[in-house]
């Protein structure tokens, strides 16, 4: 999936864990395509309940969420189960490779030093702990998620996460 490949033949040889092509998702609606941390992290526990919330809103503007994970398809289905995405689409990406192709770029941080940043520690006392819980990280907890709103093989807009707590519009990035 790396390397030399343009960004129509990095999402042709994408598949998602129900077996559709990331490139074809792409050409029958436009895609926000969200790349989670890790099930252990409160942040993007977070990111699949504001996701679930906006289920409707988003299939009125005729777009299709599709989340990008590091986790096992198993933990995964637990998750998006609970927070009402059973049927959305996943892709399982257990080596980054997806996340670290520069199509998409998404870097990783120190874990530790991450942790005590004055954002992330207020995001943590304002809500996200006590509503999404504190998990054991699980895969590479240095891996920053993403943000990404794609009309066929082009990128539209994107969010960089500068923290781990940040917190995209998603309305505005597919608008």
């Amino acid at each position: 999936m790396a390397g030399e490949l343009n960004a129509e033949d990095l999402l042709a040889s994408v598949q998602t864990e129900s077996g559709a092509n990331l490139l074809a998702l792409t050409q029958a609606s436009p895609v926000l395509l969200i790349f989670l941390r890790h099930f252990g992290c409160s942040f993007c526990r977070q990111t699949i309940s504001q996701v679930s919330e906006l289920q409707q809103e988003l299939a009125v503007r005729g777009v299709r969420p599709v989340f990008v994970h590091l986790g096992t398809p198993e933990i995964a289905k637990a998750h998006f189960d609970y927070y009402g995405l059973g049927g959305v689409e996943r892709i399982h990406d257990p080596q980054a490779a997806l996340y670290q192709d520069p199509a998409f770029g998404l870097g990783q941080t120190k874990v530790y030093s991450h942790f005590f940043s004055p954002k992330v520690v207020a995001s943590w006392l304002t809500g996200a702990i006590f509503r999404h819980g504190l998990g054991k990280i699980q895969g590479d907890g240095r891996q920053m998620p993403g943000v990404f709103f794609l009309r066929g093989p082009a990128v539209v807009r994107s969010f960089e996460h500068r923290t781990i707590a940040d917190q995209p519009d998603y309305l505005a990035l597919v608008s």
